[in-house]
């Protein structure tokens, strides 16, 4: 892409449809004069007196506990520099982001316009009681270090500069465990740091904290090795400042174990890590560019063990591993403050992670057979999802440890699963999906390409790298769009199968498609002009391996687009019937709908069937699927034929499959709210589940179901994700949206990856 276009992408989606990235939802009802009347004047005035009288009740009757502000004045803002608050904000609004969709916590972005250390500490002291934490952002060093001390000294809630501690938190877990397998002490060590500032400080200081020796650490900023002689150094320079007689990166790298870069890119050598030890460590972690590139590091030595902060390779030192889930176990024992104790537990926590069996999920999301513990993976993938109940508990203890939890949690099973709710509040998946689509891009057929709409959910699937488009459609149209939207790419097959130029190709599809079908009424003239239909060629691609997956639909109604396709693909074997799903991707998590497209009104075998593709849908993004069978009744309570057949569809699977965690017939309420069902139906085999699956008795029922979820939601819908097909060929809904369709694009190339194994 180039930089003009990622320029104007990004104005754009930071412009439309509304400016910014974030927005105040309420929490409570609003409908009526009576909430109005509670929510403000004059009943507000009982929880105003109740503070009055106890400070800490805000945290019971306001939002205070589960707020945070991220501040800054906009001096060191990412590779940008001092560019002053307002510059800052894109930026502080999408650390907003990042709290809310990783841990369930609410942020104000705070920009405050001074340089000066008293003025910026007075500012956040006065406007505190709002918050439940403090999140300091983008402060150069070395006022970041006094403005983070005396606001620790001076407030009673977590105050973290997440610059300095959340890159040493996270390359602290990864130092720990790189440590062990290259079968060292971090007591004996000697390490390397590049870079002087907040970040490499704060993390020279937690790998003391750790067992690493003072005299073991060599520091460089700009001006090459901090030694003790030199003049004028700033309190945490002298702090690492070494007697040795070196001045040079190259003559500290000489015997070191360990290179944690902070600094600027590729000023590492391929001499100087020859000239390091056994099994170096590498953490690059300089940004885009590391400091030395991993494929010059692997090629140079084998045996390195190395880290950077890019997602394209293994062991990403990503900051998002600690923050939100660091801030949510403080803020849930409303701590004081975030000591160091709590920052070594979120350091160990995710040390031990790493250790543990990795989940299926992970595995399909970055495309590997089987992640384990070793030299490639030393630390959690950001997509993770054990990270919200692995780290927030450890900080938690460690919080009430160390005396600074004013709210301890007494009922820790219960506490995990309200953690495990808040899973919910992302698209994980959406991006999940998007990143496995990535790892392995596949050829997507587009039948209906001279619509703009359509070519512009290709150019996104192909700049994003998550697929390679095939253009059907009439050429002159597609590649006037293609110019309009500034889609320039010469490798981007275009074929019009009504042309001359497409003849060779449709005549072998219409002899394939006819020798298949001449005992049942069609014939070679027949074939062909079906093969002249984008739905037909575009089937027999994929069929014959030109292409690897097929979408259409943005034009045509679903039983238009189906007919050619179930004439043409075969299902998988051992499936007598298709279905759909829909993925919901919505606040509680992600939701599974099944059936929403094809079987009008399944009898209990086939509705016990598309339960079973649903399930195998679910398993191939990663997910367990916890499966409820939907009624308008509970358990046997009518004996309708509607309930009946749900009934009998349990039952088989009950019996056939009694690994699967599914039961009903049921109704909407009860399998969505686990705390009713626990209490009314404790016999229920997902009594004491998250339900992530809906299997609907008819397709009025699905079709409406999922339709009420995305429009009341406002959550994305994937789908209808066709299952059972042989081939992967999906249909798009009626006038899908541009990010509907790439975000079917990235299931089409996923399932195309999962049908190649």
């Amino acid at each position: 892409m180039s930089d003009s276009r990622k320029r104007r992408e990004a104005l754009v989606y930071h412009a439309k449809p509304r400016p910014g990235k974030v927005e105040v939802v309420p929490t409570k009802k609003y409908s009526t004069q009576r909430d109005l009347s509670v929510a403000y004047s004059p009943y507000v005035a009982y929880p105003c007196l109740e503070i009055k009288e106890n400070k800490a009740d805000a945290y019971k009757y306001t939002n205070k506990g589960n707020l945070v502000a991220v501040i800054s004045n906009g001096t060191a803002v990412l590779g940008l520099g001092n560019i002053g608050p307002e510059a800052s904000k894109p930026v502080m609004e999408g650390k907003g982001l990042l709290f809310k969709i990783f841990a369930g916590i609410d942020v104000f972005d705070i920009e405050v316009d001074t340089n000066d250390v008293d003025k910026f500490v007075e500012t956040v002291k006065h406007i505190a009681p709002t918050f439940g934490g403090i999140n300091l952002e983008d402060i150069k060093a070395p006022e970041a270090f006094e403005i983070e001390r005396r606001l620790k000294e001076e407030l009673d809630i977590p105050v973290m500069h997440d610059d300095q501690h959340g890159t040493a938190i996270i390359s602290a877990a990864a130092l720990i465990n790189a440590v062990e397998i290259a079968n060292k002490k971090l007591k004996d060590v000697k390490i390397v740091v590049s870079g002087a500032g907040a970040a490499a400080v704060s993390c020279a200081r937690l790998y003391k904290s750790f067992g690493a020796k003072a005299e073991n650490i060599v520091m460089l900023d700009s001006k090459g090795v901090i030694r003790k002689n030199r003049d004028s150094l700033s309190e945490q320079k002298a702090e690492f400042a070494t007697d040795r007689d070196i001045d040079t990166l190259e003559e500290a790298m000489k015997g070191a174990d360990v290179f944690i870069g902070l600094s600027v890119g590729n000023i590492v050598s391929e001499e100087m890590l020859l000239s390091m030890a056994k099994d170096p460590i590498v953490f690059a972690m300089a940004n885009p560019d590391p400091e030395i590139d991993y494929p010059r590091a692997k090629a140079t030595r084998e045996d390195v063990i190395m880290a950077t902060g890019r997602t394209d390779y293994p062991n990403q030192v990503n900051n998002v591993l600690g923050f939100p889930f660091i801030f949510r176990g403080a803020l849930d024992v409303n701590a004081t403050e975030i000591n160091e104790e709590m920052k070594m537990a979120a350091v160990r926590a995710l040390a031990e992670l790493t250790k543990k069996t990795v989940p299926e999920e992970v595995n399909i999301t970055y495309n590997e057979t089987k992640l384990q513990f070793g030299r490639d993976y030393i630390i959690p993938k950001p997509f993770d999802t054990r990270l919200i109940t692995e780290v927030p508990p450890a900080v938690a203890k460690a919080a009430m440890e160390s005396g600074v939890a004013r709210n301890p949690i007494e009922d820790w099973e219960k506490y995990h699963e309200e953690l495990e709710e808040r899973l919910g509040n992302n698209n994980k998946l959406t991006r999940m999906l998007t990143d496995r689509a990535k790892s392995s891009p596949k050829r997507v057929v587009y039948a209906e390409a001279d619509q703009l709409d359509v070519l512009k959910a290709a150019q996104i699937v192909y700049e994003e790298g998550m697929g390679i488009p095939i253009l059907l459609g009439r050429k002159d149209v597609i590649e006037e769009l293609m110019r309009e939207i500034d889609f320039d790419s010469t490798e981007i097959q275009i074929i019009d199968p009504k042309t001359d130029e497409s003849k060779a190709q449709l005549n072998k599809y219409a002899e394939i498609f006819w020798k298949s079908r001449k005992r049942n009424g069609i014939s070679l003239h027949d074939a062909t002009e079906l093969m002249r239909s984008r739905n037909y060629f575009a089937a027999m691609m994929v069929n014959e391996g030109d292409a690897d997956a097929m979408l259409s639909g943005y034009t045509r109604a679903y039983p238009t687009v189906l007919k050619p396709i179930l004439e043409l693909v075969k299902p998988l074997e051992g499936v007598s019937r298709i279905a759909t799903t829909n993925l919901m991707n919505i606040e509680r998590g992600p939701l599974f709908v099944s059936d929403t497209s094809i079987n009008i009104d399944p009898d209990a075998k086939n509705l016990a069937n598309i339960a079973l593709l649903t399930a195998n849908t679910a398993k191939m993004f990663g997910i367990e699927p916890v499966m409820a069978m939907m009624s308008y009744t509970n358990f046997g309570a009518s004996n309708a034929p509607e309930a009946k057949k749900v009934k009998e569809a349990v039952k088989y699977l009950h019996e056939k499959h009694p690994h699967l965690s599914v039961d009903g017939e049921i109704q909407a309420d009860f399998a969505l709210n686990r705390e009713m069902r626990k209490k009314k139906f404790p016999f229920s085999r997902i009594s004491d589940q998250k339900v992530n699956t809906l299997i609907f008795p008819n397709l009025a029922a699905a079709n409406s179901a999922y339709k009420l979820i995305k429009e009341l939601q406002e959550g994305d819908s994937i789908g209808p994700i066709i299952m059972g097909l042989s081939k992967p060929v999906h249909i798009l809904q009626l006038g899908a949206s541009v990010q509907e369709m790439v975000n079917m694009s990235a299931i089409a190339v996923v399932d195309a990856q999962n049908k190649s194994k």
